[in-house]
C-alpha cells in the first residue's frame, strides 16, 4: 500500500502518506503545527527512492478519524501512544523516527518512553524538551519566543486565525513555505473542528513527569532564524543526549526547514540513517 492511505488503529483512523518498498527499512515522519504529513513530501520521495519504507501520518486532531474534542485527549502520553499504535498497525517493531515542530516534541518523548523501538531519532527545529524547559526558566529570549504557546490556548484563537480569509494563519508560514502548500494547509484546517483539533495540542497539558536523557542515535537540525526556538535551547540539547549525537545549525534558515531547504535536510537525514544501520 502506497500513496494516500488510512491507518486504522485502536486510537482512531489516521490519514497518511506512504511510499517505498514494503520490505524497506521503516521510517515514520511526524509533522507539526499548522501542517500535515504533506510537509514531508520531498523527504518521502528521497527516502523511498533509496529503498526506505516511509509513512507520514496526519496526527491526532489533523486526521478527521482521530479528532477527539476534549483537550485532555491531546496530552503527550496520548500522542506517544498514537505513534505506538500506528507503527504497530504497520507491523514495525523497530523504526527510524523523524519529527518537526510538535512532531519533534512527540519524537523526543517517544525516544524517552520506547528507546528499544527506535533505530535512530531525527528532530528538526524542536529542542530536547528538557533543554526547552531549562531555558524557559533561565533565558528571557526563549520565554518571549514561547509566549504564543500560552496565548493559543485561548478558545478565541481559532476564530481569529481563520478570520479575513485565514489571514493570521497564513502569516505563520512567512515566505519559507510555498504558496500552493500554504493553500493546502489552510484548506485542511478550515473545516469545522479541524483547527481546534490542531490547537488542542497546546491545551492538552504538560507531561506528568520529567523527560530523561536520550540514548538513541540522534540528529538535531536547527535553523538560526527559527522564531519559535532560540539558540540557548538548541545549544543545550546536546547535553540531553547520551547516545551518538549530531547537531546541524543551518545559517539563515527559518523554522520551516523541511520545505525551505529540503535538499539540505534530505542529505543530513540520509547521512544519519546510513551512519546507524542497526541490525
Amino acid at each position: 500500500m502506497s500513496g494516500q492511505v488510512r491507518i486504522p488503529t485502536s486510537r482512531g483512523v489516521f490519514d497518511a502518506i506512504t511510499a517505498g518498498p514494503e520490505d524497506g527499512r521503516p521510517v515514520l515522519l511526524l509533522h507539526g503545527f499548522p501542517q500535515t504529513g504533506l510537509v514531508w513530501e520531498r523527504q518521502i520521495a528521497a527516502l523511498a527512492d533509496r529503498g526506505f519504507r516511509v509513512a507520514a501520518p496526519d496526527q491526532r486532531g489533523y486526521s478527521p478519524g482521530a479528532r477527539p474534542e476534549d483537550p485532555a485527549d491531546y496530552a503527550m502520553e496520548a500522542l506517544v501512544a498514537d505513534v505506538v499504535a500506528i507503527t504497530g498497525e504497520l507491523g514495525w517493531p523497530v523504526f527510524d523516527l523523524v519529527g518537526h515542530d510538535w512532531g519533534g516534541a512527540v519524537a523526543w518523548w517517544t525516544a524517552d518512553a520506547h528507546p528499544d523501538r527506535l533505530r535512530t531519532l531525527t528532530v528538526v527545529s524542536t529542542p530536547h524538551p528538557g533543554a526547552l524547559a531549562s531555558t524557559l526558566r533561565t533565558d528571557p529570549d526563549q520565554r518571549a519566543r514561547s509566549r504564543y504557546m500560552t496565548e493559543w490556548r485561548d478558545p478565541a484563537t481559532e476564530r481569529r486565525m481563520l478570520a479575513d480569509g485565514a489571514r493570521e494563519l497564513r502569516a505563520l508560514y512567512g515566505d519559507a513555505v510555498p504558496a500552493d502548500r500554504v493553500e493546502e494547509y489552510v484548506r485542511h484546517l478550515s473545516p469545522p473542528g479541524a483547527l481546534t483539533g490542531a490547537l488542542n495540542w497546546y491545551r492538552g497539558g504538560r507531561p506528568g513527569h520529567a523527560i530523561g536523557t536520550t540514548g538513541v542515535p540522534t540528529l538535531y537540525v536547527w535553523g538560526t532564524e527559527d522564531t519559535a526556538f532560540g539558540p540557548a535551547a538548541a545549544e543545550e540539547t546536546g547535553s540531553r543526549v547520551e547516545g551518538p549525537y549530531r547537531f546541524e545549525r543551518l545559517p539563515g534558515v527559518s523554522h520551516w526547514v523541511p520545505e525551505e531547504v529540503p535538499g539540505v535536510l534530505n542529505r543530513l537525514l540520509l547521512e544519519h540513517l546510513r551512519a546507524h544501520p542497526g541490525d
